[in-house]
């Protein structure tokens, strides 16, 4: 499908700065523009491409001032990358939407089923489970026992529920991730061997909550792991039994949260960090790349490092890191002068 710029900032309530009828029919990065796609510029560090792109249009800021003379039709918009967003979500919207029940699948006989659905081949849906209306089971997934399903809620390929697991309206689990798994509950016995602790709790996803590929939750071991509502967990991320994560929270690529552990709402928390068991992580916290929290995070902190540690203290302990090879050379002088002058004062 074809737009015309006029007709995209119509959409978006944005102004054109240019020709009002040339048309796209892709995006494409700002960078990489081709003829016939629409980029967007947000970050300004990327304002160098405006003036070589070859896309027919990009999404500037109201504000935008360009220094030189650019090629391409803007449209200015108030926030360039949410009305990307829009016309992403408008785009993905208007492809063919996938309706019905293949064969061959699986459903039991007792398994309610919402209107409009869609079961993919090789399905396979278990006793008693509830699936709401407009959802979406792809191929190869397994939905057990006692499982709920909300309404408008898309579970990709290969991703595996296991029973009791309760998941909200529009969510979106994508390919592979596995939701209610044990959780990792051992007894050590006194010949050294260990006993596995039945995990007899589930997982509970509240509404809105995007789940990665390849992520898993684990099943509590008495009660729920809750994934709260709104939160977006990325790929490659564990979420250990009877965690919680809270409203609006967002994690990055894999970051490893342990058992008993409860992270607050719109918490930022960036890739391959890990959390110990049984610690609160505040509201408003954010926690940087690679960070190993072993301690309680107060509320609207951010924190750094392994162990992590206040922002600015992090910082300045970096920056003494950096220095400590030449910090050691100064040092070993400083003990030959030591020693040097000892043994002056030892001869006199």
């Amino acid at each position: 499908m074809e737009f015309k710029a006029i007709t995209i900032a119509e959409f978006l309530k944005g102004k054109v700065e240019g020709d009002e009828n040339v048309s796209v029919s892709n995006v494409s990065k700002i960078e990489e523009g081709k003829p016939g796609t629409l980029a967007f510029l947000a970050n300004p560090k990327y304002e160098k491409y405006v003036y070589d792109t070859q896309a027919s249009i990009v999404l500037v800021k109201n504000d935008f001032v360009p220094e030189k003379p650019v090629s391409c039709t803007l449209i200015r918009v108030e926030d360039p990358y949410q009305s990307m967003a829009a016309l992403l979500e408008l785009y993905q919207q208007s492809k063919p939407q996938k309706f019905g029940i293949e064969q061959p699948s699986f459903i039991d006989g007792s398994a309610k089923m919402g209107d409009n659905i869609y079961v993919g081949a090789f399905a396979y849906v278990g006793a008693n489970v509830a699936i709401g209306d407009s959802s979406k089971i792809y191929p190869q997934t397994y939905i057990g026992n006692n499982v709920k399903i909300g309404n408008n809620t898309i579970i990709y390929a290969g991703a595996k529920i296991y029973d009791d697991c309760v998941i909200g309206n529009n969510c979106i689990i994508h390919a592979g991730a596995v939701i209610g798994a044990d959780g990792f509950g051992f007894a050590p016995t006194p010949d050294g061997s260990y006993k596995k602790i039945e995990q007899v709790g589930n997982v509970v996803i509240e509404d809105d909550v995007e789940i990665g590929a390849n992520a898993t939750i684990d099943c509590s071991t008495m009660g729920s792991t809750i994934i709260r509502k709104g939160a977006k967990l990325d790929n490659l991320i564990q979420i250990a039994h009877n965690c919680e994560v809270g409203e609006n929270t967002v994690m990055a690529a894999m970051t490893g949260v342990a058992g008993s552990t409860k992270i607050g709402k719109n918490c930022i928390v960036a890739g391959h960090v890990g959390v110990a068991g049984h610690l609160n992580v505040g509201d408003r916290v954010t926690i940087g790349a690679m960070a190993g929290i072993t301690n309680n995070v107060k509320e609207g902190k951010t924190v750094l490092g392994a162990p992590a540690m206040d922002h600015d203290r992090a910082l300045k302990t970096f920056v003494v890191y950096r220095r400590l090879p030449e910090m050691r050379e100064t040092l070993n002088d400083l003990q030959k002068e030591v020693k040097e002058l000892k043994a002056k004062l030892n001869e006199e």
